[in-house]
């Protein structure tokens, strides 16, 4: 434990504050602090509003003071108001204490990032003497922290409409918000209708008036405009819904030279009609056309038909579909495949569809038409070529067959499986593997193949193979296989009515499963130290195996490897088709830095607290005190008493060693001297918050005769009180301050009247 008994300095302090007392009574004079140019820039002059950003924040203003002297200690503060010019809470932007005898100078400062306002005033104040200059003139100053341009959309939503236009229709209204900026509510905006600002500053706006609105964040009236913010227009335009449609039929077929003509349900309203076919503009912006003839003599002209209606007082709508279709233009689409592999006892079914209105279908075979088949599909149960021909017989529409493509169905030549695995798998991963019939295909002459799975597979005799042997019992669609030993490919084979089938043939490794593992008696590398040995867990006496130092092979014959050097060792065992390979161990070489310390070995606390050091790196660790007592073996200690420490910590055989020195803080000084004469400065004697109202902390004063004439827990910083009495200009009193017993602190008091 640290103590004070100290008694000197008592009458230079007496002298000193005599003095201080006895100066001039002319004061020092700081000026209003003014915006200053900037010396980091050519040409620059002095700013009239401050618009900061992350690219740019740098800033100065000139202040300017007369003599007499201020203290050596003092230091000069520039401080900011609110955006009000107020300074209750002044935000600190600069503070020098090396312009002490210069009397004209410039704070450099960066406007902090949540400054936004018109009116912000600067003052400077002054510590020793403390002193305040009048505040400057107000600036607007605002720190730009979104400098883009904005997007407004609906409600926010990021769908900007096409053109930018919104239409409201028989009433209503719409919101627009920006939807490109996070915290959009934290920002005032500027909200424009038509080149007119708006009063809503909010971060939406509800609108029902026609006009072009568009925003950008209010940066004052300087900053703004530099932000870069204004966003895109959206125009809204207001009228009536007359719901536009086309008279008739939504779906209408036609035959080349067929007349019909479009019509829109409204007209003789002053509209003007558009008319569109496949989304395209085929007529107008027309004042009155309300009609629109289809040329049927035009080639291709089937398709979708709209119209489209505006007027001064009518809302831009647009009609639903009208589908045109040509009646004597059709296609004819083959529905199955176009080689067929047919068993002889096997039938399938050949379908077509078709675009004709009204159509009629004759299949062929083999080029002649067959007698009753004249559906949209066919069941055959023979080879052959076949071909459906369709006629239209709608609309009176003249027009030619239609052919579709050509089906080849064959006899098998033979047969072929194919299997797969049945889930993931990874040659040296898998503990065990399944295999599965997942495709029968029967082959034709020609080379097609047909897949008759869902016929066929349970037809089938199957048998697995492992390299070209029979595997007793596996007679199934699929077999798993589980051991490493049976490693090797595997095939299926199979037979129905004199055909037989063979499959691919798929691979399967799989290691053993050994979990190998080596282990070490250190990993840091030190002179003199023990080697460092890996071992197995596994025997290595009948293995083929590699000791391995980053990824390169050291030893093949030592069933204990040496590490002789820093790096990255494994072990790998060679004796099966998959290597079995360790966890890595790494060596590093000796260093004292490998341990760390999360606080410094310098260590100062308060007295009466505790601070806990936590060390890293080592595999152990050790405390010891100044008589290398033991105090613990955790990675961590709490310190509570002044003093020097050691801390071993252990790296395998290595060791270092960390001197820890504790100190305590001193929060202030107990003041040796007060001024007992009710000027409201240094009338009372005000200890530090360690020995202040504690309850187990105990003050007492002394006169210079020995006489208590204090004494007092808990003391609240209230001695002398207002009732003592002092029969001399300068009085010396002695305090002690104890706890449970134990003196604390202890000295002098002189008290000056």
């Amino acid at each position: 434990m640290r103590k004070t008994s100290s008694y000197n300095g008592i009458f230079v302090m007496v002298i000193t504050l005599l003095l201080l007392g006895a100066g001039t009574t002319n004061a020092q004079v700081l000026n209003k602090p003014v915006a200053a140019d900037n010396p980091n820039l050519a040409g620059n002059s002095a700013w009239t509003a401050a618009c900061a950003s992350e690219s740019f924040n740098e800033y100065f203003v000139n202040f300017t003071w007369s003599p007499p002297m201020v203290a050596s200690d003092n230091e000069f503060i520039l401080e900011l108001s609110d955006s009000n010019g107020n300074f209750g809470s002044p935000m600190e932007l600069a503070r020098v204490g090396d312009k002490n005898a210069v009397f004209d100078f410039e704070f450099e400062f960066a406007v902090p990032n949540d400054v936004r306002g018109e009116h912000y005033k600067m003052r400077v104040r002054s510590t020793n003497p403390a002193k305040t200059s009048p505040p400057s003139d107000a600036y607007p100053m605002h720190y730009v922290d979104y400098g883009s341009p904005l997007l407004i959309s609906p409600d926010g939503s990021g769908d900007i409409p096409a053109g930018g236009l919104i239409q409201l229709c028989g009433g209503g209204d719409i919101t627009l918000a920006p939807h490109n900026i996070t915290n959009a509510d934290t920002y005032i905006y500027n909200w424009y209708r038509s080149g007119t600002l708006l009063a809503e500053k909010g971060a939406s706006i509800t609108v029902s008036t026609p006009g072009m609105y568009y925003v950008e964040l209010d940066y004052g009236s300087v900053c703004s405009g530099s932000a870069n913010t204004l966003s895109n227009t959206i125009e809204l335009n207001t009228g009536t819904s007359l719901g536009v449609s086309i008279n008739g039929s939504n779906d209408v077929g036609l035959c080349v030279g067929d007349a019909h003509q479009l019509e829109a349900n409204n007209s003789g309203m002053g509209l003007t009609y558009t008319w569109y076919k496949d989304g395209s503009i085929v007529a107008g912006p027309t004042l009155e056309l309300n009609t629109y003839n289809i040329n049927t003599a035009s080639a291709g002209f089937e398709g979708s038909y709209e119209v489209e209606i505006n007027g001064a007082a009518a809302c831009l709508e647009r009609s639903s579909a009208v589908t045109i279709r040509n009646l004597g233009d059709f296609e004819v689409t083959r529905q199955n495949d176009a080689n067929i592999v047919l068993l002889p006892s096997q039938t399938t079914t050949l379908s077509a569809t078709s675009t004709a209105s009204t159509p009629s279908y004759q299949w062929y075979k083999d080029g002649s038409p067959l007698t009753g088949a004249t559906e949209d599909n066919l069941e055959i149960s023979e080879v052959g070529d076949y071909f459906v021909r369709v006629i239209e017989n709608g609309g009176g529409c003249a027009s030619s067959p239609v052919d579709s493509q050509i089906t080849v169905v064959e006899e098998p030549a033979s047969f072929e499986f194919v299997v797969e695995y049945a889930s993931a798998y990874s040659s040296c991963q898998n503990a065990d593997v399944t295999l599965s019939l997942s495709r029968i295909n029967a082959v034709s002459d020609s080379g097609a193949k047909t897949d008759v799975t869902p016929e066929l597979q349970s037809a089938f005799s199957y048998q697995w193979m492992h390299e070209g042997s029979v595997v007793s019992g596996e007679t199934s669609r699929t077999i798993t296989v589980s051991d490493f030993a049976n490693n090797g490919d595997y095939s299926l084979e199979g037979s129905i009515s004199g055909f037989d089938a063979v499959s691919n043939a798929l691979e399967i490794t799989m290691a053993r499963g050994i979990a190998l593992n080596i282990s070490t008696n250190g990993t840091v590398l030190c002179e003199g130290a023990d080697p460092i040995r890996f071992t197995s867990s596994e025997s290595l006496s009948d293995e083929t195996f590699e000791w391995l130092k980053d990824g390169e092979v050291v030893d093949t014959s030592s069933e204990s490897a040496t590490a002789t050097e820093v790096g990255v060792y494994q072990l790998r065992i060679l004796t099966d088709a998959c290597p079995i390979v360790s966890n890595e161990i790494t060596v590093r070489a000796f260093d004292e830095s490998l341990l760390s310390l999360d606080r410094p070995e310098e260590l100062i606390i308060v007295e009466g607290e505790t601070e806990t050091v936590t060390a890293s790196g080592a595999e152990s660790y050790e405390w010891f005190d100044a008589e290398n007592n033991l105090l613990g073996s955790l990675d961590t200690y709490s310190f509570q008493d002044e003093g020097e420490y050691l801390l071993v910590a252990n790296f395998g055989n290595c060791t270092v060693n960390r001197v820890i020195t504790v100190t305590y803080r001193d929060l202030f000084a107990i003041p040796n001297v007060i001024t007992a004469n009710g000027d409201g400065i240094n009338d009372l004697w005000v200890l530090p918050n360690s020995y202040s109202r504690q309850d187990d902390v105990l003050v007492t004063i002394y006169d210079e005769r020995g006489k208590e004439v204090f004494s007092q827990t808990n003391y609240e910083n209230n001695w002398p009180q207002s009732t003592t009495q002092f029969n001399k200009l300068n009085m010396i009193f002695y305090y002690t301050v104890t706890r449970s017993g134990e003196s604390l602190k202890q000295g002098t008091i002189t008290v000056i009247r």
